[in-house]
């Protein structure tokens, strides 16, 4: 006989339940917001770009391939299958490239070439977000004022305008951290698919014909009886599920659960019903192919339903703005990019950061979208093109990781990989017809950001090359120290390094020129981890007695974790190092690069280099030192 549940457990269900149930709530408003915004342009370009061409659109075929792509894609692709490539509960490309080098993992990590390649789809992927990034907050603005030119004429030329003062004001929101407000997005998105949900059945139940939309015949169909112009609109169809590639990459936010709850249950039933909806008032007024989904609003709902939106739109934007400022910081601990000031703004939630020059690199970018495209149609042939590359990518990982750490059977991979390759390569391939039309903004910003990255990455590596030959082992500068005697005084100093082992130049600096040490040395390096956050029972901090008042410090951070120095140094005392945190001198090296020679790195890239270099942060501020306790001491590097 089963024994009842304890009141206690029952109490730890329903807790549970409630958590699940908020989370899901809350990533409608970050994983959903981007795809959630879709309906209000994707159908309605997908119509256009068949009008364009003088044929008579075929709204089932449409609407067909609209929905399986909403299946196969996300349902399938990304519910199903992609979200179990977690990193240590984070998602994203970079998260698929630490799967692969992660021992941990059960794989053989791989080496030599092929890790060299797998690296370079990472950080081709990361680059192709950025430009989605800026299109998405101009196209989902754009699309959701144009609103204003539906319900009033007279209004249209006010359309750019406010669609530039909403973007304007939403970047210098930035600052003040989405932490505050982050919980009224998730309700508010809420709202929204409730809305698509409800205006799309009430279109819906007057033309019922267009439920036939989900036999997958009508969109082969189409596509087999429209011949290229059929092709083509596939650019257009990929419009619905641009948002996709959010699902995964936000995963470390609120885990698996919540977001294949929230898509199951909430976002694909609210998408189908408002395309379907969409379909249906298109039967019956073929006119409303202006704009179809302001058309199945009562006229009295227009102004309350282009408010809605214009949230929605926001926050849908927001997800990929907070997106890009994750992004970057996880290339700069990786290695990929300079440090950049960054400012945390919540305590509450992790992933809440505010990059100022990401910021109004964005803002820049958005503006200029939205004033050169003037429209979400013309901005919409910019659209595309570099998501489905990323999609591509994230097959090409998942495949190679479906291998080497899940032991997959070589079949089913390959299955999985003609499968998702052959549907995405076809849209890859109908969205390069876009790039003479606009496309060519996201591979031009892709091309730069993957060459700034790239580009950082070799200098630093030819920087260290250069600064090798004149490094002095740890140990023997230690061991010199003893012979030689020199004046020690009171108090400790801290001295960064980016190679464990060797003596910092600063140190080096500051005995050649002060002729002094202090009391107390602390070698600290710090190390950044292919994994978001540690596991909080790791040890993250290993402290080595070296000898004669030294000690070599590692101090291990995950990529969106907050290198706070002056905090690994509070807690030096456990390890019984004798430093008063109080009475510290923080000693940084500081390299001053000139123009010379190194032959892995060309003349442009020496320059690009250069430029980066002394643009970025200062470490002092990177790492959290307080400005008063510093001290920089450099050396000049020919490079």
């Amino acid at each position: 006989m089963n024994n009842p549940p304890s009141e206690h457990g029952s109490h730890s269900d329903s807790s549970a339940r409630r958590r699940l149930i908020g989370l899901s709530i809350a990533a409608l408003g970050v994983v959903y917001g981007d795809i959630g915004t879709s309906p209000l342009y994707a159908f309605k370009e997908s119509m256009h770009s068949l009008r364009h061409h003088g044929l008579p659109p075929s709204v089932l075929g449409i609407l067909s391939l609209i929905l399986w792509a909403l299946i196969l894609i996300v349902s399938i692709k990304y519910i199903a299958f992609i979200l179990r490539a977690d990193h240590r509960g984070e998602g994203g490309i970079l998260a698929l490239v630490g799967l692969l080098f992660d021992r941990d993992s059960g794989s053989n990590p791989l080496v030599g070439k092929a890790a060299f390649a797998f690296t370079i789809l990472g950080i081709m992927g990361a680059a192709l977000l950025y430009g989605d990034g800026m299109i998405t907050p101009a196209i989902s603005v754009l699309s959701a004022m144009e609103g204003l030119g539906f319900a009033a004429p007279q209004l249209k030329p006010l359309i750019v305008p406010a669609s530039v003062a909403i973007l304007l004001g939403l970047f210098i929101f930035q600052k003040i951290g989405t932490g505050r407000v982050g919980a009224i997005f998730g309700p508010i998105m809420l709202v929204w698919f409730t809305f698509l949900a409800v205006t799309g059945l009430w279109n819906l139940v007057k033309a019922p014909e267009v439920l036939a939309a989900f036999n997958p015949l009508h969109g082969i169909t189409y596509l087999a009886t429209h011949g290229f112009h059929g092709f083509l609109v596939l650019g257009s169809v990929f419009l619905a599920v641009t948002g996709a590639e959010a699902l995964y990459a936000d995963m470390g936010h609120f885990g698996k659960r919540p977001i294949r709850l929230g898509w199951h249950t909430i976002v694909i039933p609210a998408l189908a019903l408002n395309y379907l909806g969409q379909g249906a008032v298109v039967l019956r007024d073929p006119s409303a192919i202006e704009n179809p989904f302001y058309a199945m609003v009562p006229s009295f709902l227009l102004f309350p339903t282009i408010i809605l939106a214009t949230m929605a739109t926001v926050i849908a934007s927001q997800a990929l703005i907070s997106g890009v400022f994750s992004l970057t910081l996880q290339a700069m601990y990786l290695g990929y990019c300079p440090r950049m000031t960054v400012s945390h703004t919540s305590h509450h939630e992790r992933g809440q950061i505010y990059i100022p020059h990401v910021n109004w690199g964005l803002m820049a970018a958005c503006i200029f979208l939205v004033v050169q495209f003037q429209t979400s149609g013309a901005l919409a042939a910019a659209y595309g093109i570099a998501v489905t590359l990323t999609m591509l990518i994230t097959t090409i990982l998942f495949a190679v990781i479906t291998r080497r750490v899940w032991k997959w059977p070589l079949i089913a991979t390959i299955a999985f990989t003609v499968i998702f390759g052959t549907i995405e390569l076809s849209f890859f391939l109908a969205n390069t017809f876009k790039i003479i039309h606009g496309g060519w903004f996201a591979l031009v910003v892709a091309g730069i950001i993957f060459a700034l990255m790239t580009t950082w990455k070799a200098g630093r590596d030819a920087l260290y090359s250069s600064l090798k030959p004149g490094l002095i082992p740890a140990n023997d500068f230690i061991a010199d120290i003893k012979r030689s005697q020199p004046q020690r005084v009171k108090g400790s100093a801290v001295f960064l390094t980016s190679t464990g082992g060797v003596t910092p130049i600063a140190l080096l600096n500051n005995v050649r020129h002060n002729k002094v040490l202090h009391k107390t040395i602390v070698l600290i390096s710090v190390t950044s981890e292919l994994r978001a956050y540690l596991d909080p029972e790791e040890e993250s901090i290993r402290v080595e007695d070296l000898g004669a008042g030294f000690y070599n410090v590692t101090a291990r951070f995950g990529y969106m974790e907050t290198p706070n120095v002056p905090f690994v140094i509070s807690l030096l005392p456990d390890y019984n190092v004798p430093i008063d945190p109080t009475d510290i001198t923080y000693f940084l090296s500081r390299e001053r690069i000139v123009s010379a020679r190194i032959p892995r790195l060309s003349p442009l890239r020496r320059v690009l280099f250069s430029f980066l270099a002394r643009n970025a942060t200062s470490p002092a501020d990177f790492f959290c030192l307080p400005p008063g306790r510093v001290v920089e001491l450099g050396a000049q590097v020919e490079c």
